[in-house]
């Protein structure tokens, strides 16, 4: 049975430290899943995810029960990942262009291709369809991750992002229409006649070490294997390919367990 948050939230601003903790416990791994999708680099992730848990326990006497702590949550990560210093200097400022010239680099011919080692296959595949949205802004790849990923309303979503939903499906939208256009182009596994596929990629991702054997930093966990999401995805139409694509990967739990670190760290102000 899953603790309620509401209760949590209610003994944690009353300076319970035993229920901030067990708050801390129930809440990191969303927000490290937030995190990783956002940012893509494992360290990256767990680094920001440590800081919006501070924040959150700081912040938690402001929330006065207005929208759902969930929203409230989200509303307090995005605002850190889309202003944090630290986040904007880390970005890599990927471009669609620069992206698909990568993937077409090093691609051995049909008859070398990689097809049997499923595992590695699965690993470049998610964290090529994760990586493809460092191509976005970040306000652009938040409203994707809203909108497609965790499927908020567009009423949530807007009041997470602190916008008007008019504004929200704009962005979506443009989202949508650019990470779509590329994975219906440079993809092999939405596209069968792309010049890039996982199997012809994979020796250039090993040489250059973005895999690895015994390195699975993406896949792994609850993620659909490899052959489930090429053959689930090319029975689907065009516009859900992408969407299909996005979806196929694992919860990202927190790695690190926070609770007992920010019990220490932070007293909370009833």
């Amino acid at each position: 049975m899953e603790p309620d948050l509401d209760s949590l939230v209610g003994l944690a601003q009353s300076g319970d430290k035993d229920a901030l903790e067990d708050l801390v416990g129930c809440i990191q791994h969303d927000i490290h899943h937030l995190a990783m999708r956002m940012l893509v680099n494992p360290e990256d992730a767990l680094d920001a995810t440590q800081e919006i848990l501070i924040l959150v326990v700081t912040k938690l006497s402001t929330f006065a029960g207005k929208s759902a702590f969930k929203t409230w949550l989200h509303r307090v990560a995005l605002n850190y990942l889309l202003g944090a210093r630290k986040v904007q200097a880390r970005d890599p400022g990927l471009t669609f262009q620069m992206f698909e010239e990568d993937l077409e680099r090093g691609l051995v011919e049909p008859a070398r291709a990689v097809q049997e080692d499923r595992v590695l296959l699965n690993e470049l595949r998610v964290s090529c369809t994760m990586a493809l949205l460092l191509c976005l802004d970040l306000k652009h790849r938040a409203a994707y991750l809203l909108g497609f990923i965790l499927e908020c309303s567009h009423d949530e979503a807007a009041e997470i992002l602190g916008i008007t939903k008019a504004n929200f499906r704009k962005r979506l939208s443009r989202a949508r229409e650019q990470v779509e256009r590329f994975t219906t182009r440079a993809c092999g596994i939405a596209n069968e006649s792309a010049a890039c596929s996982c199997p012809r990629r994979l020796p250039a991702a090993m040489a250059h070490h973005r895999v690895a054997k015994g390195r699975i930093l993406f896949s792994g966990g609850d993620t659909p294997a490899y052959e489930d999401v090429l053959d689930k995805t090319r029975k689907l139409e065009k516009d859900l390919k992408t969407l299909a694509l996005q979806r196929a990967t694992r919860h990202f739990d927190s790695p690190r367990d926070f609770g007992k670190l920010i019990h220490d760290i932070v007293t909370i102000q009833p």
